[in-house]
């Protein structure tokens, strides 16, 4: 048996010029996540299994964990990953968003045979781009 090697979480923080209302409309929704990640059939209800429809590896099943209007949002993906959004009020029109996908072992592989070290390394890169370029463009739109 090999013994779990726990990989840092990713974690992006961005400041949006949008009220709060707006930013969580973007993360909490289907239509909205897909604007900025990939299309999807997310529902924010705890318990209710969705998938996120991935470009290069097919479908992603994925269960709410965790929802918290208007500020947190949880949900697991696939079988060993789990991501949280998390809203904070800094003023009406300027809001934080943490982004955590956590639940990195490099000792894993993923349902595509990929290992978890090598894939958090695209994925790292990738959040940065998303949550850091592509989410404001579409927040403020």
């Amino acid at each position: 048996m090999t013994s779990q090697k726990k990989l840092e979480d990713i974690r992006k923080t961005v400041i949006l010029k949008a009220p709060l209302a707006k930013v969580w409309q973007a993360v909490s929704t289907s239509e909205g996540m897909a604007a900025w990640w990939m299309p999807n059939s997310l529902q924010p209800i705890v318990g209710h299994e969705f998938v996120l429809h991935t470009v290069h590896y097919g479908d992603s099943l994925c269960t709410v964990t965790e929802l918290t209007p208007p500020t947190r949002l949880g949900f697991d993906w696939g079988k060993d990953w789990h991501v949280f959004i998390e809203l904070k009020m800094l003023s009406d029109e300027e809001i934080e968003l943490t982004f955590i996908h956590a639940g990195w072992d490099a000792n894993k592989v993923t349902e595509f045979e990929q290992p978890h070290a090598v894939i958090r390394g695209f994925m790292n890169s990738g959040w940065e781009r998303i949550i850091k370029e592509k989410l404001p463009v579409i927040i403020v739109a």
